[in-house]
């Protein structure tokens, strides 16, 4: 009887908390294209960030909350993309497990070619970050300039989640 107790509450943990990244996958642009192309056949929500962005972290908070509440639809996902150094991939991943970040988080590593990648994912990019693209059917259907409220993102969502 107590190992079936024990059984039950580790199934039941492991089903309330969503597994946790244990490494973080460094990827160029064309990796991180590619990978939104694999994802056509649902709404994606690609964020990009840095832990070193005040913005960016303090709306990371509402994207888990959001993204909690869909993942469990097979035609939602998110992607996390950090910006930070590769330097800094530790760093990065001790982020994941502190924040209890549970969409996938890519580090893409191509700073010194910002000016190529960052127009081919939206030309109104300045380059600043947090930056919030949503895509569907493998095509941009949204811009999001700057920080975006939970309301905001989640709206977007509901929008175009059908």
């Amino acid at each position: 009887m107590k190992n079936i107790i024990k059984i039950s509450t580790l199934f039941l943990f492991c089903t309330v908390f969503k597994a946790q990244q244990t490494e973080v996958s460094v990827v160029k642009y064309e990796d991180l294209e590619k990978r939104i192309q694999q994802e056509k056949d649902k709404l994606l929500v690609v964020n990009f960030w840095s832990t070193t962005c005040a913005p960016c972290v303090k709306e990371l908070p509402h994207f888990m909350e959001v993204n909690n509440k869909y993942a469990d639809n097979e035609k939602y996902k998110m992607i996390l993309v950090s910006l930070d150094r590769l330097a800094d991939q530790e760093r990065v991943l001790k982020f994941i497990k502190n924040k209890n970040l549970t969409a996938e988080v890519l580090l893409l590593h191509d700073i010194k070619r910002m000016n190529i990648w960052i127009p081919r994912f939206e030309k109104d990019w300045d380059g600043n970050i947090p930056v919030t693209l949503f895509y569907k059917n493998g095509s941009k259907i949204h811009f999001n300039d700057g920080e975006m409220s939970k309301e905001d993102l989640e709206k977007k969502i509901k929008e175009n989640l059908q």
